[in-house]
């Protein structure tokens, strides 16, 4: 149970100022320009519950079993970012008038390799707390 505590908590700390730099830094004036109005001040519980759970997402999916390594975090990772972002930008996009390509193919792309990313750093910081038996 400690080792998967200390994996949350390092995917976190990696997953969450990549991801607050692409959207409030990066890639918010892209995000601006393109759909503009439907854009409004984030909403604190939403995004906590998000996080909380995309996170625990990645442990189940990606990088909590025994048999994880970096590899299959980063290829995992990839995939599970993949499905996700991919399923909220094509959602979007087949019903929000102001959607476009350019911001799917760009958050799914980001959803990628932020969660590539975040499981493939938070495993090899976990192996290094906790090694594996």
């Amino acid at each position: 149970m400690k080792r998967y505590l200390i994996l949350y908590f390092t995917t976190a700390l990696v997953l969450l100022p990549l991801d607050f730099l692409f959207l409030g830094v990066l890639a918010r004036n892209f995000f601006a320009s393109e759909v503009g109005s439907m854009l409004g001040e984030v909403k604190p519980l939403p995004a906590a519950l998000f996080y909380l759970l995309y996170i625990l997402g990645i442990l189940i999916f990606v990088s909590g079993a025994a048999s994880a390594s970096l590899g299959s975090a980063l290829a995992y990772g990839a995939l599970f970012g993949l499905f996700c972002y991919a399923t909220f930008e094509l959602t979007s996009l087949s019903l929000l008038r102001h959607w476009s390509w350019r911001v799917a193919l760009l958050d799914i792309s980001w959803g990628m390799i932020v969660t590539a990313v975040s499981a493939t750093i938070g495993l090899f910081i976990t192996d290094w707390i906790t090694p594996r038996a």
